[in-house]
């Protein structure tokens, strides 16, 4: 299967955002994204893009220390996670990690190399990077559905 990407210039948080809402809106299918990046990158941004975009009104906070947060809309759940205080990839097994990722979820996982081994394979991976006061998004999808997502963001 071959891997397509895509790179972008985020000039702000707002473009983040608004990058974050436009995957929202690209589907229903289930689908894991992986958020690569440095601290302050704009992973959570980017997460609360995506949970805004999909209708979520309340505050949209970093996991950091729940390691998840739930969002429900309808049938389809929404699970961000931030991986960052992981500090064995074992965790994931005691908090039931595989039962967040079902055929109506669409799961966000920051630092997803902390749990590496115990989470499935990326649709999308994304990387966020500084570029001067910008960011830098590659998108890079493994996946029909990841491949989807990028063709939604282009169009």
């Amino acid at each position: 299967m071959t891997t397509t990407s895509l790179t972008l210039t985020l000039a702000d948080e707002a473009a983040t955002l608004a990058l974050g809402g436009a995957l929202a809106r690209s589907g229903n299918d289930a689908c894991v994204i992986f958020l690569h990046g440095e601290l302050g990158a704009g992973k959570t941004t980017f997460s609360r893009g995506v949970i805004q975009g999909l209708g979520h009104q309340g505050k949209v906070k970093s996991p950091t220390y729940t390691l998840v947060e739930p969002y429900q809309f309808g049938d389809r759940a929404i699970y961000h996670f931030d991986l960052y205080r992981l500090a064995d990839p074992e965790e994931l097994e005691y908090m039931g990690i595989r039962d967040y990722f079902t055929d109506h979820s669409l799961c966000l996982v920051e630092w997803p190399e902390r749990g590496a081994g115990m989470l499935p394979s990326p649709d999308l991976d994304i990387t966020l990077s500084y570029d001067g006061e910008a960011r830098r998004a590659l998108l890079e999808a493994h996946t029909d559905t990841g491949r989807k997502l990028l063709q939604a963001v282009q169009a």
